[in-house]
């Protein structure tokens, strides 16, 4: 069973999937967050709403951010629909907050008397979307007229459903702990899953999808990574670790994020010792670190029962000495550091 925090509602995200099916879409939207996959679904549903087959090149306008104007923006929002009712004004990293003063205004201007038979939406991709309120007209403008969703990650048992779909389409079936598995081993955004599902069911040989099958041929997310490698640590497997660190290195993940990554996942065992020590169960252990699946708790506190406090302080110490060393100290080796950090835990332990 997976466990989580309630994630605060995703309003404007529930409201457009209600206007979709109601046929009752608005004129002007921004998307952007990380789940790239469902954004440029909603992205397709919208176009297959408002544009008839046929009609694209009358009704479906794509403009890309970089050097864009708002003048080129209102030319292609004003301009009138062919055999539909609506057209649909498609623009890809256009960052609203970095237009200078003239173009800012020419935008506010547009949203102010936007045509109603128009669609805009604003897609933050390669680019971030920070809001910056000292604009305080374009802010007020945008807060007033546009309505700015966020694509983020799906709860687990969304996604659990979701990934029972894809393999149930490729002819396999999935129980709820596997694809827990699946989750955690290569992460919960729906377009890294999809390669990873195929190759899982190309490989498998029973309807069943197994953890075996998982383990053979999908491509483990860093943290998971990480999280086998603290896990060779606290079982005093300093072979494996060392193992696990050099397929990292060669993969040329940058140390410093390794260390971070290492730092986080033995600061989380220090939380799972303490838990032990304190008669704390695996649900208080989840709500400290907002961890999401109940067997990643069961595997923290197994591990953290080979371990004890002084240990656990002690390595999150030289995780802390590393990093000092790694950011100020001229001339250090990052994946030095992270191999004598090994041997400093292996005598430690």
């Amino acid at each position: 069973m997976a466990y989580q925090k309630k994630k605060p509602e995703n309003v404007a995200y529930k409201k457009l999937l209600a206007d979709l099916a109601a046929d009752t879409l608005g004129t002007a939207y921004i998307f952007y967050g990380e789940e790239s996959y469902l954004r440029e679904y909603y992205i397709a549903e919208i176009r297959k709403k408002l544009v008839p087959a046929g009609s694209e090149q009358f009704n479906y306008h794509k403009l890309e951010g970089k050097g864009l104007t708002a003048q080129a923006v209102a030319e292609a929002a004003e301009a009138m629909p062919m055999m539909a009712q609506r057209t649909m004004v498609h623009v890809v990293d256009w960052d609203l907050f970095k237009l200078n003063e003239e173009q800012r205004n020419g935008l506010i201007a547009l949203l102010e008397d936007f045509p109603p038979y128009c669609c805009l939406v604003l897609v933050y991709d390669q680019l971030e979307y920070k809001p910056n309120k000292t604009y305080k007209k374009l802010w007020a403008a945008l807060s007033k007229h546009v309505q700015a969703v966020q694509f983020e990650e799906q709860d687990q048992a969304a996604m659990r459903n979701w990934v029972a779909r894809r393999f149930r389409a490729a002819g396999h079936t999935i129980d709820v702990p596997t694809a827990e598995h699946l989750l955690f081993t290569c992460g919960s955004l729906m377009n890294g899953l999809i390669p990873e599902i195929e190759k899982i069911s190309a490989y498998a040989r029973q309807e069943r999808i197994t953890k075996a099958d998982i383990d053979a041929v999908a491509a483990p997310v860093l943290e998971a990574q990480v999280f086998d490698l603290t896990r060779a640590v606290a079982r005093g497997d300093y072979d494996r670790a060392s193992e696990l660190l050099g397929s990292l290195l060669k993969l040329q993940e940058e140390p410093v994020m390794l260390l971070a990554l290492l730092g986080k996942e033995l600061r989380r065992l220090y939380t799972a010792r303490v838990a032990l020590d304190t008669g704390r169960d695996k649900f208080w252990v989840m709500e400290q670190w907002n961890i999401r699946f109940e067997s990643v708790a069961r595997q923290l506190l197994d591990n953290a029962r080979r371990v004890d406090q002084r240990w656990c302080a002690g390595a999150v110490r030289r995780c802390y000495e590393a990093d000092v060393r790694m950011k100020s100290v001229n001339g250090v080796s990052g994946a030095e550091e992270l191999k004598l950090l090994l041997m400093e835990l292996a005598q430690g332990a």
